[in-house]
């Protein structure tokens, strides 16, 4: 799969956002009637790492999980209305947490990673990668910065997280007329990478992709700049064995070795 169509994926699952909860509800019954693969909603930050994950557990069970990734956000708010995903990886444990207050998952499920934010910039950009953001700030001022991409921080918790570094950073008012939002944190990254902005505030898991680092640079900001981006995950209320088996498997020394390699600091391993 090439990484543009990995993209595209996550910006059909950006799409399902706005849809109607009627059209989610009917387009993945209709799935789980043509095979008994389960549904499973995965924030975007994740589409890297969880792809492989779910290739590994294919070849070790041959079961395979069906993915749609999108803003952690707009999950919630399909899973309170009744769509039928049977676990759900949350970019933001704070939506997990609700969801269990709530009654719609099992428990309070597990912490499975926490991730990180990097500023990226496409090769030839006239941005630097530069973590402390002093060079974005400068581009703002001389006028070389004219469009700037983050994941809306409405419903996107690595949207949020950027907005957050860009308060801090003192940016947050300047850099509004280039702001270019994404659905998704992956929608964001095509935004900044492929020419539609000059570079953009990501998940440093997306930038770790191999399809990515070819094409673009980046730099860590400062952890202490945002809120902790704990994830967590959690089987809904009527999950079935296969669910259960990956949810097990992602807890697995496989999966947790691709989480790494993806930049996530591990629960129970230092950062």
């Amino acid at each position: 799969m090439s990484w543009t169509t990995s993209l595209f994926r996550g910006v059909l699952g950006a799409a399902a956002g706005v849809l109607s909860v009627l059209t989610v509800l009917s387009g993945l019954v209709g799935q789980v009637q043509a095979d008994d693969a389960p549904p499973i909603a995965v924030a975007a930050n994740l589409q890297a790492a969880m792809e492989e994950i779910a290739d590994a557990f294919t070849a070790e069970t041959g079961l395979e999980p069906r993915l749609t990734f999108g803003s952690s956000g707009n999950f919630a708010a399909q899973i309170r209305q009744g769509a039928p995903f049977e676990l759900f990886f949350s970019a933001d444990e704070r939506y997990v947490l609700d969801l269990a207050r709530d009654g719609f998952t099992r428990d309070e499920g597990l912490l499975y990673g926490s991730g990180r934010i990097v500023l990226i910039v496409p090769k030839g950009s006239p941005l630097k990668a530069d973590g402390s953001l002093d060079d974005l700030k400068a581009a703002i001022a001389d006028g070389r910065l004219t469009r700037f991409a983050i994941a809306n921080p409405e419903h996107a918790p690595y949207g949020q997280a950027a907005q957050q570094a860009l308060q801090h950073a003192g940016l947050w008012q300047p850099i509004q007329p280039k702001l270019v939002l994404g659905e998704n944190v992956s929608q964001t990254a095509l935004f900044a990478t492929s020419g539609n902005a000059q570079g953009g505030i990501v998940a440093y898991s997306l930038a770790l992709s191999p399809k990515v680092m070819p094409v673009a640079d980046h730099a860590l900001i400062a952890a202490d700049w945002h809120a902790p981006l704990n994830q967590r995950m959690a089987l809904l209320k009527d999950a079935g064995p296969t669910a259960e088996r990956f949810y097990s498997f992602v807890q697995s020394p496989p999966a947790r070795a691709i989480f790494r390699r993806y930049g996530y600091a591990l629960p129970g391993e230092p950062d």
